[in-house]
């Protein structure tokens, strides 16, 4: 599974035109005026379920990940919670490649839904429509009406921390991961094909160097045995997550991949950019080299998540970075690869998350006419009982409870007759599949792709390679999301584009100078000057 998206970037909506979604309300605020304390409803139950005594109706935009359920209306766990609570969802589902898109199209138009459930608010639109009112503050609002969020942030100071804007402000629920759950910290592992070492006789690879000679091995010595040039060595939906992965042993993004192109230089306190320090060329100079020698599989630019779960089915991929070849792919011989020792000697597990994996997971806006049951209904998810609906189903349907008083998904999930994948079977009881939703992630409850005994195995592996300290992603001021908006915006986009054009050979590295150029020409200064005020920031508070 995708259990959280890695990596906050700023987002710059481009408005291009103008749609309606079907449900929901346009024109003013039903909620409360801007900074005014919501109205407790005599319907309200202030405790306990149901959340209302007449039900009541709120209408939801849901971000919908390739993994997850099609359609929510018809999934378990909303048709029950709707029992338990008096409260019916609508929702609306939006495919998440064209969420960022649709979002800002409904908030510009003032169309929007009662609250948004897994539409990965970035940082910077938190704080953008926080300010505006368009998301209602939520300060007040946790601390009397959301004891389990409100526990879990005095818990984990760092979390709150993160979770709160330049402004003093919190604007959203968010997904956090249990920091002793290690395996979830890293979603995405690195795997490799057991079955295949076996049979050419190779070990796990530890340096990069062992990994590339894997790679070529795969590709040259046909490990399948099926006399046929298939085997595809290493294959991901992109090369961001081959990037992240490699990132450590060349030494980079030393505070993890939060935020993506800044890191500390190292034995300083001074940060650096990441993409046009020389260890980055070399990563890329080794990216491109298992592209070229087609070591990566050709179209790992262009295929879509789909299309790659589809291939790796067919047990073609020799590596590969993902949640679960076993969960998304029902393929059970693959091990969880160690961060590996790059060649001036560094060894870090770099593509490592902050405990608050996304802080933009839910929000309510405005439009609310039910704010505080909103609140109620939300934050029932984050206890102990809510929890274990949201990640496990119900009792008798999608698990049973051990002797020794442990959960376990039923023989539906795990062996599905059928011949459906793990996540393929659950969805028609819970919608956590895909990620990005409000709660936390607890070992105890969360029976997915991170807590299976190969993944555990695997977070034990690189376990001693995790940064110290392990950033969140940084918030900015008003002022500075509107710098971020457009030079960051651009810088961020102009690097993506060129280490794809470098790891693909459509740009030279003989171009690195003139690339390293136009970044500083864009603003990099200002960029840089942005990310050490909010770094300071970070510091102090």
């Amino acid at each position: 599974m995708n259990l959280f998206q890695s990596g906050l970037k700023v987002s710059l909506a481009a408005i291009m035109s103008f749609s309606i979604l079907a449900g929901c309300s346009g024109g003013g605020s039903d909620g409360p005026a801007e900074g005014e304390t919501p109205e407790v409803s005599s319907n309200l139950n202030p405790t306990g379920l149901p959340i209302v005594k007449e039900p009541i109706t709120l209408k939801m935009i849901a971000g919908k990940a390739p993994t997850t359920a099609p359609d929510w209306n018809t999934t378990m766990l909303w048709q029950e919670y709707e029992k338990m609570t008096n409260i019916k969802v609508e929702w609306e589902m939006v495919p998440n490649d064209t969420m960022t898109e649709k979002r800002n199209i409904l908030l510009a138009g003032g169309d929007y839904p009662h609250a948004f459930f897994t539409a990965g608010i970035p940082l910077a639109d938190l704080q953008k429509y926080g300010q505006q009112g368009i998301f209602i503050k939520l300060n007040d609002l946790i601390d009397q009406h959301a004891p389990n969020l409100k526990a879990l942030l005095e818990k984990y100071p760092d979390v709150k921390k993160g979770l709160t804007m330049p402004d003093g402000n919190i604007y959203s629920f968010p997904g956090v991961y249990d920091p002793e759950f290690k395996s979830v910290l890293s979603s995405a592992k690195m795997w490799v094909k057991q079955s295949w070492l076996d049979e050419l006789g190779l070990k796990e690879p530890q340096t990069t160097d062992d990994f590339y000679n894997m790679l070529k091995a795969f590709k040259e010595k046909d490990p399948n045995k099926n006399g046929q040039p298939d085997e595809i060595p290493y294959m991901g939906v992109g090369v961001d997550s081959l990037m992240n992965y490699l990132k450590g042993s060349w030494g980079l993004s030393n505070h993890g991949i939060r935020n993506a192109n800044v890191d500390l230089q190292p034995g300083t306190e001074e940060l650096r950019f990441i993409p046009t320090d020389p260890k980055y060329k070399e990563m890329l100079e080794y990216m491109h080299k298992l592209y070229k020698e087609k070591l990566i599989g050709e179209d790992v630019f262009t295929v879509q998540a789909n299309q790659y779960y589809a291939k790796g089915a067919e047990g073609v991929y020799g590596a590969t970075i993902t949640t679960s070849p076993y969960t998304l792919m029902n393929q059970d011989d693959y091990i969880g690869a160690t961060a590996l020792k790059g060649p001036h000697g560094d060894q870090i597990w770099a593509a490592i998350g902050s405990p608050l994996a996304t802080p933009g997971a839910f929000v309510i806006t405005d439009k609310n006419p039910n704010p505080i049951e909103t609140v109620r209904w939300i934050d029932y998810l984050y206890g102990e009982e809510g929890s274990k609906m949201f990640f496990m189903g119900f009792e008798g349907k999608s698990y049973n409870v051990t002797a020794d008083g442990q959960f376990e998904y039923t023989d539906e999930i795990t062996k599905n007759p059928s011949g459906l994948t793990f996540e393929q079977a659950l969805i028609k009881y819970v919608v956590w599949p895909g990620g990005g939703y409000p709660n936390v992630v607890q070992e105890k409850f969360f029976k997915g792709a991170e807590s299976r005994p190969e993944a555990v195995e695997t977070a034990e592996k690189y376990d001693p390679y995790v940064p110290e300290e392990v950033w969140p992603a940084f918030s900015f001021t008003a002022e500075e999301n509107e710098d971020m908006g457009t030079l960051g915006a651009d810088i961020n986009s102009y690097v993506t584009e060129m280490r794809a054009k470098f790891v693909s050979g459509s740009a030279s590295f003989d171009e690195w100078d003139n690339y390293v150029s136009t970044i500083n020409q864009m603003g990099l200064e200002r960029y840089m000057e942005i990310y050490k005020n909010a770094y300071n920031r970070y510091k102090q508070e």
